[in-house]
């Protein structure tokens, strides 16, 4: 069974289609990357999936669940890091970990391993956090609890590269201990570092589902030739070259 299904799902909001039909599967212990530009979609899928939204049509399953009648079960084994993070500006970065640690108080927590390896300081108030150290705090409160599904929109937003590696380390080790993850970008070099499939999305269309391996000998490359002298167009008529 795969850990998600996403079927026929449609978001419309009147005459605007913002996703249009979107199905895809993500297989157990796998890094799905969902790709594609701005505006695409993306969001709207991945806040769907979480229930902050009601699908138009179409259905959406976690782990055998559905992603309405049983959100209330999902939201135990779903980690999720926002787009947009939303914090309690009054609050530190413990504070908010502490919370996070409450509504799941019998998992196992790692936060103080994340902490050390993300270089944050848990007890400056977020108002006071740069845009990178409030994402390094998004990510912490998304694995902390070992989830067993990862849902991140955009987890690299603000990190600097090293921080970046880190990210794509710590999804890996996920995934090693039997989670699955799911991930949006709008960076294909990105999408190459992390994942292990990719659907690519736009206008609220699926246009391809590949493995990253394929995605990759797919890639266009273009080459400009200069001549001193005349030539013949059909000398360099290759097969695949256009």
């Amino acid at each position: 069974m795969s850990t998600i299904e996403v079927k026929d799902f449609k978001k419309h909001y009147g005459k605007v289609k913002a996703v249009d039909g979107v199905s895809f599967n993500v297989e157990p212990g796998e890094i799905f990357g969902f790709l594609g530009p701005n505006g695409a979609g993306k969001t709207t899928t991945i806040r769907t999936m979480m229930d902050f939204m009601r699908p138009t049509a179409g259905k959406i399953t976690i782990l055998g669940l559905d992603s309405v009648d049983d959100t209330v079960q999902l939201k135990g084994k779903i980690g999720y890091l926002s787009g947009e993070i939303r914090l309690y500006s009054k609050w530190t970065g413990k504070e908010h970990i502490d919370f996070v640690r409450s509504l799941n108080s019998k998992k196992k927590d790692t936060s103080k391993e994340l902490i050390g390896r993300f270089g944050l300081d848990p007890s400056v108030k977020t108002k006071q956090l740069s845009t990178g150290n409030r994402q390094k705090l998004g990510i912490i409160m998304a694995l902390m609890l070992e989830p067993e599904v990862l849902i991140m929109d955009e987890p690299t937003t603000g990190l600097d590269p090293l921080l970046q590696n880190t990210v794509y380390d710590l999804l890996r080790e996920v995934t090693q201990q039997g989670s699955t993850v799911f991930v949006s970008s709008h960076n294909l070099a990105e999408v190459d570092k992390m994942c292990d499939k990719v659907g690519i999305i736009k206008n609220g269309k699926m246009v391809a589902i590949e493995s990253v391996q394929s995605l990759k000998q797919k890639r266009m490359h273009i080459a400009e030739a200069h001549f001193e002298t005349e030539f013949n167009k059909n000398d360099f008529a290759v097969e695949g070259i256009s």
